[in-house]
Protein backbone atom coordinates (compact mmCIF):
# COMPACT_ATOMS: atom_id res chain seq x y z
CA UNK A 1 0.00 0.00 0.00
CA UNK A 2 1.31 3.43 -0.85
CA UNK A 3 1.80 6.20 1.72
CA UNK A 4 -1.22 8.07 0.33
CA UNK A 5 -3.38 4.94 0.52
CA UNK A 6 -2.23 4.34 4.10
CA UNK A 7 -3.03 7.96 5.07
CA UNK A 8 -6.46 7.67 3.44
CA UNK A 9 -7.15 4.42 5.35
CA UNK A 10 -6.37 6.23 8.62
CA UNK A 11 -8.41 9.29 7.62
CA UNK A 12 -5.39 11.60 7.67
CA UNK A 13 -5.14 14.78 5.64
CA UNK A 14 -2.09 16.86 6.53
CA UNK A 15 -0.94 14.87 9.55
CA UNK A 16 2.23 12.81 9.55
CA UNK A 17 1.47 9.14 8.93
CA UNK A 18 4.21 7.91 11.25
CA UNK A 19 2.62 9.74 14.20
CA UNK A 20 -0.50 7.63 13.71
CA UNK A 21 1.05 4.19 13.15
CA UNK A 22 0.56 1.25 15.47
CA UNK A 23 3.56 -0.39 17.12
CA UNK A 24 3.55 -3.14 14.49
CA UNK A 25 3.32 -0.66 11.60
CA UNK A 26 6.29 1.25 13.02
CA UNK A 27 8.34 -1.91 13.51
CA UNK A 28 7.82 -3.13 9.94
CA UNK A 29 8.56 0.36 8.59
CA UNK A 30 11.78 0.39 10.60
CA UNK A 31 12.66 -3.09 9.28
CA UNK A 32 12.18 -1.89 5.68
CA UNK A 33 14.32 1.20 6.33
CA UNK A 34 17.10 -0.74 8.07
CA UNK A 35 17.13 -3.43 5.38
CA UNK A 36 17.27 -0.80 2.64
CA UNK A 37 20.12 1.08 4.28
CA UNK A 38 22.18 -2.06 4.89
CA UNK A 39 21.62 -3.33 1.35
CA UNK A 40 22.56 0.06 -0.12
CA UNK A 41 25.72 0.12 2.01
CA UNK A 42 26.63 -3.46 1.10
CA UNK A 43 26.10 -2.82 -2.60
CA UNK A 44 27.76 0.61 -2.35
CA UNK A 45 24.69 2.08 -4.06
CA UNK A 46 25.21 5.41 -5.80
CA UNK A 47 22.51 7.56 -7.35
CA UNK A 48 18.77 7.23 -7.56
CA UNK A 49 18.60 4.07 -9.67
CA UNK A 50 20.89 1.97 -7.47
CA UNK A 51 19.24 3.23 -4.27
CA UNK A 52 15.80 2.53 -5.71
CA UNK A 53 16.84 -1.09 -6.30
CA UNK A 54 18.07 -1.31 -2.68
CA UNK A 55 14.79 0.15 -1.41
CA UNK A 56 12.80 -2.38 -3.41
CA UNK A 57 14.82 -5.22 -1.88
CA UNK A 58 14.49 -3.73 1.63
CA UNK A 59 10.74 -3.33 1.21
CA UNK A 60 10.44 -6.90 -0.03
CA UNK A 61 12.16 -8.18 3.13
CA UNK A 62 9.74 -6.27 5.39
CA UNK A 63 6.76 -7.39 3.30
CA UNK A 64 7.72 -11.06 3.63
CA UNK A 65 8.04 -10.68 7.41
CA UNK A 66 4.71 -8.80 7.64
CA UNK A 67 2.85 -11.38 5.54
CA UNK A 68 4.28 -14.23 7.60
CA UNK A 69 3.16 -12.58 10.86
CA UNK A 70 -0.30 -11.91 9.43
CA UNK A 71 -0.61 -15.56 8.37
CA UNK A 72 0.42 -16.77 11.84
CA UNK A 73 -1.85 -14.40 13.78
CA UNK A 74 -4.73 -13.99 11.36
CA UNK A 75 -4.54 -10.23 11.99
CA UNK A 76 -3.60 -7.44 9.61
CA UNK A 77 -0.56 -5.36 10.58
CA UNK A 78 -1.84 -2.35 8.62
CA UNK A 79 -4.83 -0.81 10.32
CA UNK A 80 -7.10 2.19 9.85
CA UNK A 81 -6.94 2.87 13.57
CA UNK A 82 -5.25 6.09 14.67
CA UNK A 83 -2.76 5.74 17.47
CA UNK A 84 -2.42 9.32 18.68
CA UNK A 85 -4.66 10.33 21.53
CA UNK A 86 -7.45 12.62 20.38
CA UNK A 87 -5.96 15.70 22.10
CA UNK A 88 -2.54 15.12 20.50
CA UNK A 89 -4.13 14.55 17.09
CA UNK A 90 -6.05 17.84 17.36
CA UNK A 91 -2.87 19.68 18.40
CA UNK A 92 -0.94 18.25 15.45
CA UNK A 93 -3.75 19.12 13.06
CA UNK A 94 -3.78 22.73 14.30
CA UNK A 95 0.00 22.93 14.09
CA UNK A 96 -0.02 21.61 10.52
CA UNK A 97 -2.68 24.14 9.47
CA UNK A 98 -0.47 27.00 10.69
CA UNK A 99 2.42 25.94 8.45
Amino acid sequence: MSVNEHKKLKGLETQTLRDHMSEAELIFTALAELSTRQIAETENAKGIDENKKASTKGGRIAKKARVELELETGKSVVTGKNFLKEDNAKTLKLRNKRK
